[in-house]
């Protein structure tokens, strides 16, 4: 992009040239806003839609929808053309008088669709076509330096040209229309400095090619500076002869300081263009050195080390302003997409604002630019034109690594040579889907896909979507099997994941609501307004850049884990690791004890290498439940925080039950129920021909928890028995005998003298595998208010989406969430949760307390509700309402049904061909159902 330089800093380093403080910069003046947080506004007129038919007023920049104009239209909605709104605005505006005697520009930063210009009635040049480009007009000539300019433009939301609405109306996007980035005027000297490509190496090598327009003799000379604004090497200088419109400047430095995305050190280079020893026109251009490589059969090399893109598709896009955007939000955007761990960006399907790969710059993340194109191209005439004016713009970014020419089919061939021809660094330039020069692109691949081709091919294998985040199903879920895979597999330069944040607009002409079309906007691994769904977790954890083993934490452990580093370029010892022990309270006891933590030395690890994280854990560490391990990258800013449970489930068990005191249960039985009377009032009812709690009544009133247990697979087939009854000591044990070989192993419920009722389940699944393993009990939903627990959490669960929930003690309100479906409230409530230990549901009526003396037992509350096309991503879920599950289902994405995504997707596999009772699947649950 073209870098403006302030006055004061300008002169400053100009003198530090030692050149004349008289040379120019180019001024700018904005005639609009500089951001969607920053307008200004015009005099609008819009032709069809809402609101149209009368002059008012629209701020600018923006995108009319969202003004309340016209009509909200997504890609492949008929009525963009057919409609084809047009919007008229008209700006008056004065210029400086300093300027007569300048070259003045007429610059449009992004203007939806084709936009015609009149100046104080006269066309300044040709209509522009396509909506996501830098162009500009020269104006000189047209301009009023003595009374006010009338600027008129007039923009189609639909093109003239049949291309440009197949690249880019028709794509799998919202469409929108209206001048929706800055318009500005600059001002430069009528022998000017045009633009200008850097190409400057990890060597410390610098090349810049400078373009000029009506130069006479002179030089062109560079001056590079470090950000703080010191002088890094000396001034290089080339000649000018009349009428040259380009000319190279070369130098090399030594030892720069090299761009990555973990290290985005950054630079200034000050051009001046100087004729008979006085400087004409001088620029300030942001860069930085870096090499980008791509190796056939091999990989993406940048600074001479293999690439694995940690990547996301992101559109630019804010509910309530469309694709008008500001600095603000890229900022917002770049540090989330950095906190999920990534290192790479996908510009899909257009390039973004300026900002934005200024913030990526910045900040540190590697970027793929693209053209538009989405299953169609621009033609040649147009796509050329484009093509020009994206790289001219974003040419200079070092965070730039790689062009993309269109999307899934959107290739215009013969628009290739232009990415090298305008690209002096020459990065590998793509075909997001296919392969191409080298790269296989091929989206949304399944995880065994192959043969001699994808991860098992010979092209570096580089999909620029390869997980749909739907809902809830993708993104998080299944990446944890594929990352695996493409980490261990030399050919891959990992992937994309489809997409940043759900794209729902706020519909203002439908009373404020949220509107994703359906089903094809919410695919984010975020909210709409960037709310945290439990994929941005688990993406969190299984990307991060330090990477601990599986392992349980056991009295004999020594506090040493095994880390592995993943960082591209940077060294473990670079980061900072703390330790944290607690002891967690439940529903019957509050935990006094505080907690401790300490620093851990980092380990020195080079990328690639393992180390040891050491922890010098207190005396009686394993006492405490939960230990608490958290990584900061350089940067001081989390990478994750992992969890180990220290406690044991009996412990926890025994902590919280009381088996003894009070009175013996007395039974009493009738045809079908054995009915029981237990301390403190309880009656319960058990049904004689299944063994199922049919119902619960203490002293305040009935808990309507029954209806179980019953297998979340293959209940009609138990081969019950009978159910029987008899005292061991104090404690009434009511049981259940089974067929052998059948698929109940065993139930059996105990109920004490203190009122607490136990529980155990023995069960096989039918055959050798299952998607639910568990039993549940009914509990009408619209009595619950919310639930306590201590567990993983607290963001559900899918099989293929454990990471990124936590240890402790959660406490959730009751939500019928949508995952992606408009205003929501996160995290959702209803689903699976994993590692319990004890819940307390918290109802209108009376509390439940149920506690678990059994490990990896998942807590299901309920079934999601879902939207009307769920495509894979509803899996089946077990029977009634509350459910205690040794195997849950996997999530499968919009175009993957989830046995697709990888092993963890499968259904759950346990096969016992003797069925042996000691090796059935076993839950063991203690119930309060005193309301306390």
């Amino acid at each position: 992009m073209i870098k403006l330089v302030r006055k004061p800093l300008l002169l400053a380093l100009l003198a530090a040239a030692g050149l004349s403080a008289r040379a120019q910069n180019t001024q700018v003046q904005y005639l609009s806003g500089t951001s969607s947080d920053h307008t200004v506004d015009w005099d609008f007129f819009c032709t069809a839609g809402n609101n149209s038919g009368k002059w008012t007023k629209i701020p600018v920049p923006s995108n009319w929808e969202f003004q309340g104009f016209g009509k909200f239209n997504y890609g492949l909605d008929k009525d963009t053309l057919r409609l084809n709104e047009k919007g008229m605005y008209k700006h008056e505006f004065t210029v400086p008088a300093a300027w007569q005697g300048k070259t003045i520009n007429l610059v449009f930063e992004g203007s939806m669709t084709d936009t015609e210009v009149k100046l104080n009635g006269k066309s300044v040049g040709a209509v522009h076509q396509g909506s996501f480009y830098r162009f500009k007009y020269d104006i000189t000539k047209l301009l009023n330096y003595s009374k006010p300019n009338l600027l008129e433009v007039t923009v189609s939301k639909a093109s003239a040209n049949a291309s440009v609405n197949g690249a880019e109306r028709k794509g799998d996007f919202w469409v929108f229309g209206g001048i929706f980035r800055p318009v500005l005027l600059e001002a430069v000297p009528v022998s000017h400095l045009e633009s200008w490509a850097v190409n400057a190496k990890a060597d410390g090598s610098f090349t810049a090619q400078v373009k000029l327009t009506d130069a006479k003799a002179g030089s062109v000379s560079a001056q590079i500076y470090t950000l703080a604004g010191q002088k890094f090497g000396a001034p290089f200088t080339s000649p000018v002869k009349a009428g040259d419109t380009s000319v190279f400047v070369k130098s090399r430095l030594a030892a720069p300081q090299l761009w990555t995305p973990e290290t985005p050190n950054l630079y200034n280079v000050v051009f001046t263009y100087t004729e008979g020893g006085k400087a004409v026109h001088t620029v300030k251009q942001r860069f930085g050195f870096r090499t980008v490589e791509l190796r056939r059969q091999d990989g993406i090399y940048v600074n001479g080390v293999k690439v694995k893109f940690k990547g996301v598709d992101h559109h630019s896009f804010w509910p309530t302003t469309g694709r008008a955007m500001s600095k603000t939000r890229s900022i917002e955007d770049v540090k989330m997409i950095k906190s999920m761990n990534m290192n790479a960006v996908r510009m899909s399907h257009y390039p973004p604002d300026t900002h934005f790969l200024d913030v990526c710059d910045s900040l540190g993340v590697f970027v793929l630019d693209e053209l538009t194109g989405w299953h169609n191209h621009y033609d040649t005439p147009v796509g050329s034109k484009l093509v020009k004016e994206m790289l001219t713009r974003d040419v200079n970014h070092p965070s730039i690594v790689v062009w993309d020419n269109g999307n899934e089919g959107g290739f215009n061939f013969d628009l290739d040579h232009l990415f090298k021809d305008y690209d002096l660094q020459k990065r590998p330039l793509i075909h997001p889907w296919t392969t191409f020069e080298g790269t296989n692109t091929q989206h949304y691949i399944n995880y065994d896909y192959g043969t001699f081709t994808a991860l098992h091919g010979h092209d570096v294998f580089f999909p620029t979507e390869f997980l749909h985040g739907l809902y809830d199903g993708g993104a998080g879920a299944g990446l944890e099997d594929f990352w695996e895979l493409m980490y261990h597999t030399p050919i891959s330069a990992g992937g994309f994941i489809w997409v940043f944040a759900d794209e729902d607009v706020v519909r203002n002409d439908k009373g404020g609501m949220l509107d994703g079309d359906g089903d094809h906007a919410p695919d984010g691994i975020l909210g709409p307004f960037h709310e945290k769904e439990g994929s941005y977790f688990a993406i969190k954890q299984i990307w991060s850049p330090v990477h601990i083993e599986d392992r349980d934490i056991t009295p004999e452990f020594n506090g040493q884990l095994r880390i592995e580093n993943r960082y591209l370029y940077t060294n473990l010892k670079q980061c900072t690791f703390k330790y944290r022990l607690a002891k967690l309270g439940n529903p019957y006891q509050k935990s006094t004890t505080p907690d401790k933590s300490g620093p851990i030395v980092a380990p020195d690890a080079a990328p690639g290498q393992f180390g040891t994280l050491q922890m010098g854990l207190p005396a009686g560490w394993s006492n405490y439940d939960v230990l608490y391990l958290t990584a900061y990258g350089p940067d001081k800013n989390e990478l994750y925080t992992w969890s180990w449970p220290i406690v044991t489930h009996d412990a926890v068990t025994k902590r919280m039950i009381t088996l003894t005191g009070g009175t013996k249960a007395e039974i009493s039985e009738t045809d079908s129920l054995y009915k029981v009377k237990a301390n403190g009032g309880l009656e319960l009812e058990f049904n004689r021909n299944n063994g199922q709690l049919m119902k619960v009544k203490n002293g305040k009133g009935g808990i309507p928890f029954n209806n179980g247990p019953v297998l979340a697979e293959g209940f009609e087939k138990t081969g019950f028995q009978k159910l029987s009854h008899r005292y061991e000591g104090e404690n009434l044990v009511i049981e259940a005998e089974y067929e052998r070989k059948a698929n109940m192993a065993g139930l059996k419920w105990t109920i004490y003298p203190s009122g607490w009722v136990g529980m155990t389940v023995k069960y096989w699944p039918i055959g050798e595998e299952g998607n639910m393993l568990g039993v549940s009990f009914s509990f009408p939903e619209k009595d619950v208010k919310g639930v306590s627990y201590m567990g993983d959490g607290p963001y559900r669960v899918w099989k293929n989406r454990m990471k990124g929930v936590t240890m402790n003690v959660w406490d959730k309100t009751y939500n019928n969430t949508i995952t992606g479906g408009g205003k929501v409230e996160y995290p959702e409530f209803k689903g699976y949760y994993s590692n319990l230990y004890w819940m307390k549901l918290n109802t209108k009526e009376q509390p439940i307390t149920i506690v678990c003396d059994s490990r990896d037992v998942f807590m299901r509350l309920f079934t999601p509700a879902q939207p009307a096309k769920v495509y894979n991503t509803a899996p089946a879920f077990p029977s009634g309402d509350i459910s205690f599950m040794n195997g849950i289902t996997p999530i499968g994405t919009k175009s993957q049904k989830a046995d697709k995504l990888g092993t963890q997707g499968f259904p759950n596999k346990y096969f016992d061909y003797y069925k042996n009772v000691d090796m059935a699947l076993t839950i063991n649950l203690y119930f309060d159902f005193s309301g306390k």
